[in-house]
């Protein structure tokens, strides 16, 4: 999953990126809201955390202006606004959800999965190839009988992998999904995680799950 974050207090803003990205998630940071317009018009995201109070171009326009060209992407406002009349201006400009500042990081990713819960047919509890089935709520990932244990970037590149199975994935995608916007393109290290998934999934197994496509990328593909 990749999430944008449109804070301006930089401590804020680094706490969370840091909590998502020990959860496996990809986390953007925009300092602005024309910053944050720009990114969230060019990269698709999964989740959008917007604050109100922003240079440039405050959280409620920006909202607005997101809605209004058709950017349904979910989408939570976090603030220190906490009265009704600011929590009902916030969710008719737009957004999907309102968190009051301070908030606990625990709070939330809930909300996070909560908003993900609501596209139950686009996001099941459980993803199956094969006889590889990982579970979302969980991180628990089994091979057949076996369960595979994963670290953290790890599992995220799996889950992207079985989200898009069947699917030619090129190396720039995996960068976009499950690295950062500042990841180093020009490092192996998507080759290396490929085949550490490759020794934990495959490695033993009939059946190869993982596989190459010359000069494109990946795919997982159980037949």
């Amino acid at each position: 999953m990749r999430i944008l974050i449109i804070e301006d207090e930089k401590k804020v803003a680094d706490f969370i990126r840091r909590g998502m990205k020990e959860e496996g998630y990809a986390a953007d940071v925009a300092s602005d809201g024309e910053d944050g317009y720009f990114q969230a018009k060019e990269i698709l995201y999964d989740i959008i955390l917007l604050d109100l109070m922003l240079p440039k171009l405050d959280g409620l326009s920006l909202c607005r202006k997101l809605r209004q060209e058709g950017i349904q992407t979910p989408l939570i406002m976090l603030t220190a606004k906490d009265s009704i009349k600011d929590k009902v201006t916030g969710l008719d400009s737009g957004a999907d959800d309102y968190l009051t500042k301070p908030f606990s990081f625990e709070e939330l990713l809930a909300r996070i999965r909560a908003l993900m819960r609501k596209g139950k047919s686009l996001q099941p509890a459980r993803l199956q190839v094969a006889d590889l089935v990982l579970d979302v709520v969980s991180h628990k990932v089994w091979r057949g009988n076996e369960e595979i244990f994963l670290t953290v970037k790890e599992y995220a590149l799996l889950e992207y992998f079985m989200r898009n199975a069947g699917t030619v994935i090129t190396r720039t995608m995996i960068s976009e999904h499950v690295w950062d916007i500042n990841f180093d393109t020009f490092t192996n290290v998507i080759d290396v995680y490929v085949n550490y998934l490759r020794n934990k999934i495959d490695k033993g197994q009939g059946i190869k799950l993982i596989h190459t496509i010359r000069g494109r990328g990946y795919m997982l593909k159980g037949d």
